[in-house]
């Protein structure tokens, strides 16, 4: 019962504003994910002001408040229990940063895995190289890296006309197309048990140690990183992760210490695999695009130094993004209702949307 009409007022309306705004912030930040302290207040906030509305109904002089705090329970009610679809912006946001590097995270032993794969491809191609340079037409499929690369250099660097014009989409379209389908390949062939996997990471490995002792012997170390570094670093992490997919395929086939079915096995990994390998459909994109319109030009159109600060640049931030980009609101948010054995106790009101 409310005996101090003007002295409830006062009191309360501090909590009722502190929770419109941040109704207010949640409706203009659909993807806010909110801490566990901030969930606990806006639950404290909503139960405070469903009492204070019960205790007002029975003041007939007091209409506009009564709709207010209907309103504002409303709503608060409305984002605890919400069910509505976000909206398709920002579910790709929240699907690249958060739910991509998240899953990446996740498996970053099948990561490593692959990354080992490939430097060790990376050793072998390049001792035998090293060793056996007459080895290079068994080791490099494209005839542009057969001849000698200081000719090369010379040539590119003294050409007199851009080779790319009126051509830079459709070749880039090209570098997509290919990257992508020997990352699906990638993927896919982790369904041999992973072996198909591990010779075609082997494989990529071997190309990328030939070529580069093939130029850095030839000293054309500046020119090489010039040109593999702004669309390399995207390009090589790009498949690397399709191999990581595809390693995530061959333990699920296997079943290394797990008693459930295959179906479940796959079942588990299933969306995890779909999200990495259109991650790295993105990140072809990027290479395809940046291979086209910056690695092919080189000094004295573009300086060398310019195009390795950009790739050093590029390196720097994916591996912000994969390493830290989601990592805040998985340590704020409690598991959504959907896992209830992981849900902390006490905590089923919470709405996984905040």
């Amino acid at each position: 019962m409310i005996i101090d009409l003007q002295r409830f007022l006062a009191t309360e309306r501090p909590a009722w504003t502190e929770l419109e705004r941040v109704l207010d912030k949640l409706d203009a930040q659909r993807l806010k994910q909110m801490s566990l302290e901030e969930l606990e207040r806006f639950h404290l906030l909503y139960e405070r002001a469903a009492s204070d509305l019960a205790k007002i109904t029975t003041f007939a002089s007091e209409p506009d408040t009564r709709r207010y705090l209907e309103s504002l329970v409303g709503r608060a009610y409305a984002e605890i229990h919400e069910t509505r679809q976000r909206r398709p912006q920002a579910a790709l946001l929240g699907w690249f940063f958060q739910t991509l590097p998240q899953t990446f995270r996740r498996h970053i032993r099948a990561f490593y895995f692959s990354v080992a794969i490939t430097l060790a491809g990376c050793a072998f191609g390049g001792f035998t190289i090293a060793l056996d340079p007459a080895s290079k037409p068994a080791l490099m499929p494209f005839p542009h890296l057969l001849q000698d690369p200081a000719k090369r250099v010379a040539e590119e660097e003294h050409a007199t006309k851009d080779i790319l014009s009126g051509q830079k989409t459709s070749f880039s379209a090209q570098l997509m197309t290919h990257n992508t389908r020997i990352s699906i390949l990638t993927l896919a062939l982790g369904m041999t048990w992973g072996i198909g996997t591990i010779i075609l990471l082997f494989y990529n490995g071997i190309m990328v140690g030939a070529i580069a002792v093939d130029y850095v012997r030839a000293g054309q170390t500046k020119f090489l990183l010039g040109w593999l570094l702004p669309h390399g670093v995207i390009e090589i992490p790009a498949i690397l992760i399709a191999g990581q997919a595809g390693l995530i395929l061959a333990l699920a086939l296997i079943g290394w210490g797990k008693r459930i079915s295959l179906r479940a096995r796959l079942r588990e990994i299933s969306r995890d695999i779909v999200t990495l390998i259109f991650g790295v459909a993105l990140l072809l994109v990027w290479a395809g695009v940046i291979e086209a319109f910056l690695s092919q030009y080189h000094e004295p159109v573009v300086p060398y130094s310019a195009k390795i600060a950009f790739g050093l640049v590029e390196l720097f931030l994916l591996c912000l993004y994969l390493g830290m980009s989601g990592r805040q609101s998985r340590a704020g948010v409690p598991p959504a209702p959907s896992d209830p054995g992981r849900q902390p106790k006490g905590r089923r009101d919470a709405c996984p949307t905040l």
